[in-house]
């Protein structure tokens, strides 16, 4: 059952050899990597909004020319990630770049920075993809935890599905928003020119603080957020059809020209028509509102809208397990990140930035407001040592028209670098800190999980090893029972099979049921000794544990006793809780003990599977 449901939600297993036939062309691409770059307008324009309208009119007077400033930051930023995608075509985007020319540490604070904005991305996404939706249904704003969570599942099973599944999904939502969207902004700037921009639906509310430069830096700290999502591209080259290159450097260009065409347009006629958002409804509702009115077509933007936030999430989906698959390869988070899953994509990447998405959303109770000052520091950080070491890269290697590329990255390192000083500032206690402590703690992590990966592999090498000239004596075996019925019957059978020297071990708690335990045993299997083993505080492990201990130091053999574990596996998993687990308990503490006299002790697990009441018995040999 579990299996079939598996299967339907997420596909049966590829081969391997299709793995070349999951690359994504252009339009796919498009929309697989860019939801989160087109859609930051949604949240990025309100943050904006959020930091001027406490000036009153003479902050959101600001609003253009801090959306103008930060189009020429994205304009920037993008050039730099289309030169990062032609002179690193395997993928990884600031990471890789920082590792190879600013070194090990660099790198791994790209990575960290890297890892937490894909994550905020996600949750950010899908908050404020329920803001959306609910500016134009008001009943749903006390529901905007498990509306998110309900997105998070569905772009989750997307992804499970494999790249090519999520990129169709992710068409429809994306063009959808693309077409409904620029038409919108268009007809606005058709009615502003023909009409003017009219009489304000609602008046700037008065100033509650006076502007300054703090409360501009802030504002410009926020509609920073606009260009999250730009370096995916750069980390998914491998997936695009060959050549790969050329492929994703012209799908960047284009999703920055969205990107920049919908941000400008937006931010505009925000301020040309002078909208004011009114209670928890969203600016871009409000524009809608006010160009479209209460028609038809204000809930259409609005659906889109919420549409290309949730797939926004997917560009995270895109990204993540990709960063992390190149982190484990170096050995720098677990290994088990790096391996294709069945449907030839990272399904434990995608997991653990599912489950780390959903825990956001609760734990900020589904508020984007709350969750926008925490990502903006690590990407931009990532932006920043990426583009510092696209500079290093170009000095070394000083090909064609290196001198105008260094240049046009060094200016880019510059300006993100400044916008990474001020959004640290302006957002530090609206959370910021978070990122800037994170992002370390991280870092220290990664060096740890590779430091224990090097021990293990010195401890594994075959390196002075020398080889094995004595052939170890036959073993000695230790049965413990939990009394004598068809379970131990195996166990018994195949201890005796590979030694002659096998002893039964009962911890006794009640005295009669040892003695009667004792007459059975003697019964079935009167030349297998039986150890009776007392425990007068009812303990089973401890005793037997002495036990062994014990017996080894008479032994004193050269090995440790070998301890064959009679196990009943009931036929359905969840009836496990009516037994006792004692075998899984025993395993677990001979399993996790450390050597003893110098010596590993070898567990053989010898399992009797118990039938459904529907089964016929099975028929001894």
């Amino acid at each position: 059952m579990w299996h079939t449901l598996k299967y339907l939600l997420i596909g049966p297993p590829l081969p391997t050899r299709e793995l070349e036939g999951k690359r994504l062309n252009k339009i796919r691409a498009l929309a697989a990597f860019s939801p989160d770059a087109l859609s930051s307008i949604a949240y990025a324009n309100q943050e904006i909004y959020l930091g001027l309208v406490v000036a009153g009119s003479a902050g959101l007077a600001l609003t253009m020319p801090i959306g103008v400033a930060i189009t020429l930051l994205l304009v920037l930023v993008a050039f730099s990630y289309f030169q990062t995608i032609h002179a690193y075509p395997s993928g990884g985007g600031s990471y890789i770049v920082a590792l190879e020319n600013l070194g090990t540490l660099p790198g791994l604070v790209a990575g960290a920075a890297l890892m937490i904005g894909y994550l905020l991305t996600a949750a950010v996404s899908l908050t404020a993809a329920v803001a959306a939706i609910a500016s134009a249904f008001p009943v749903l704003w006390p529901y905007r935890v498990p509306l998110a969570l309900l997105f998070l599942m569905i772009i989750t099973l997307a992804n499970l599905r494999g790249i090519r599944e999520s990129g169709t999904l992710m068409a429809v939502p994306v063009y959808f928003f693309v077409v409904t969207y620029l038409g919108m902004l268009a007809y606005g700037a058709l009615r502003l020119l023909i009409e003017g921009p009219g009489v304000p639906t609602l008046p700037a509310p008065p100033p509650r603080v006076p502007l300054s430069l703090g409360l501009i830096l802030n504002a410009f700290a926020s509609g920073c957020t606009a260009l999250t999502g730009i370096e995916a591209i750069s980390n998914g080259v491998p997936v695009f059809r060959p050549p790969e290159s050329k492929n994703a450097g012209q799908t960047l260009l284009v999703m920055a020209l969205l990107m920049g065409l919908l941000f400008v347009g937006s931010v505009g006629l925000t301020q040309e028509f002078s909208v004011v958002a009114d209670g928890e409804e969203t600016i871009l509702s409000a524009l809608a509102h006010r160009i479209l009115g209460n028609s038809l077509a204000y809930y259409i933007i609005q659906l889109a809208t919420m549409l290309i936030l949730t797939v926004a999430a997917n560009t995270s989906f895109a990204g993540f397990p990709r960063l992390t698959a190149v982190l484990a390869e170096a050995g720098f988070v677990p290994r088990q990140l790096r391996n294709l899953g069945e449907r030839l994509v990272y399904t434990n990447g995608i997991m653990l930035l599912a489950l780390a998405t959903g825990l956001l959303i609760v734990l900020f109770g589904g508020d984007t407001h709350a969750l926008v000052p925490l990502f903006a520091v690590g990407v931009f950080s990532a932006f920043t040592l990426s583009q510092a070491g696209m500079v290093v890269h170009w000095w070394r290697e000083r090909g064609a028209g290196w001198l105008w590329k260094l240049v046009l990255n060094g200016i880019g390192a510059l300006a993100t670098g400044l916008t990474v000083l001020i959004v640290g500032v302006s957002k530090f206690v609206a959370g910021a800190w978070i990122t800037i402590v994170l992002v370390p703690l991280l870092v220290v992590m990664f060096l740890r999980i590779r430091q224990y990966y090097k021990e293990v592999r010195e401890q594994l090498s075959l390196r002075e090893y020398p080889p094995m000239t004595k052939i170890p004596s036959a073993p000695r075996i230790v049965i413990p029972i939990s009394g004598v019925h068809r379970g131990i019957f195996d166990a018994v059978a195949y201890a005796r099979s590979i030694s002659q020297d096998v002893t039964a071990v009962y911890v006794a708690i009640d005295p009669e049921q040892a003695t009667h335990t004792r007459e059975t045993w003697e019964r079935w299997f009167p030349d297998v000794p039986l150890v009776i083993v007392p425990s007068p505080y009812r303990a089973v492990l401890k005793p037997l544990l002495d036990y062994l201990d014990q017996t080894d130091q008479e032994h004193n053999d050269g090995q440790l006793a070998t301890v064959v574990v009679p196990e009943l596996v009931p036929p359905r998993w969840w009836q496990g809780v009516f037994h006792n687990q004692t075998a899984l308990l025993l395993k677990a503490a001979l399993l996790y003990r450390r050597r003893r006299l110098g010596y590993q002790r070898a567990i053989i697990d010898v399992p009797y599977h118990l039938r459904s009441g529907s089964q016929p018995p099975a028929q001894a040999d």
